[in-house]
């Protein structure tokens, strides 16, 4: 049945469209401070169905994520009161504090190392003005593992190009198959252990 092929074929038209990038900044930003999607589901499409400006989308993301982790960073600052219980409804809580515990051993690492973190950046961006850490080395850290995360995904993108474009649609039905059957098998084996 060729289910993901059609959704990949869907991906790539969007990653074309001409307001592609402003989608792709306004996703940046609310990741950074509230959303819950990572700008990587755009930015790969769009960096693999245009390479020549992968680039640009990376420092479109780059920029649109910072800016996005200020403004985290003030909802940590004036209205942590406001967002703890939503933290605890959404199951972010314990993340939450996971984190705290990050930033008391690490400091201006654990921005930095959120760039490449499983654990959702804005986390990181709210705990950080929580915590009332130094503005300028907050600011420096996001850019550098923001950017760093972002620029590597666009480049892997832009350097499989054309050919990856068309391998991925070759064989986009048996990897969505795959991932598919591997989900549920994980599922399944951490519900019965």
């Amino acid at each position: 049945m060729k289910l993901f092929s059609g959704l990949y074929d869907r991906a790539m038209r969007w990653a074309r469209h001409p307001k592609a990038p402003w989608y792709l900044a306004g996703l940046s930003f609310s990741e950074s401070s509230f959303f819950p999607v990572p700008p990587d589901v755009m930015l790969a499409p769009m960096s693999l169905a245009r390479p020549e400006k992968a680039w640009f989308f990376a420092f479109l993301t780059t920029l649109a994520s910072v800016v996005g982790g200020i403004a985290g960073y003030f909802i940590g600052l004036w209205a942590f009161d406001f967002i703890e219980p939503l933290l605890h409804d959404v199951g972010y809580y314990d993340k939450y504090l996971q984190v705290r515990a990050w930033f008391d051993e690490w400091g201006f690492w654990a921005i930095f190392i959120a760039g490449f973190s499983p654990i959702p950046y804005k986390i990181f961006t709210i705990t950080a003005g929580v915590i009332s850490m130094s503005f300028l080395p907050f600011v420096l850290a996001s850019i550098i593992g923001r950017g760093g995360r972002f620029f590597l995904v666009a480049g892997l993108m832009a350097w499989g190009g054309k050919p990856m474009e068309d391998k991925l649609h070759k064989y986009m039905d048996v990897i969505g198959w795959s991932v598919l059957v591997v989900i549920v098998l994980a599922v399944i084996v951490i519900n019965l252990w």
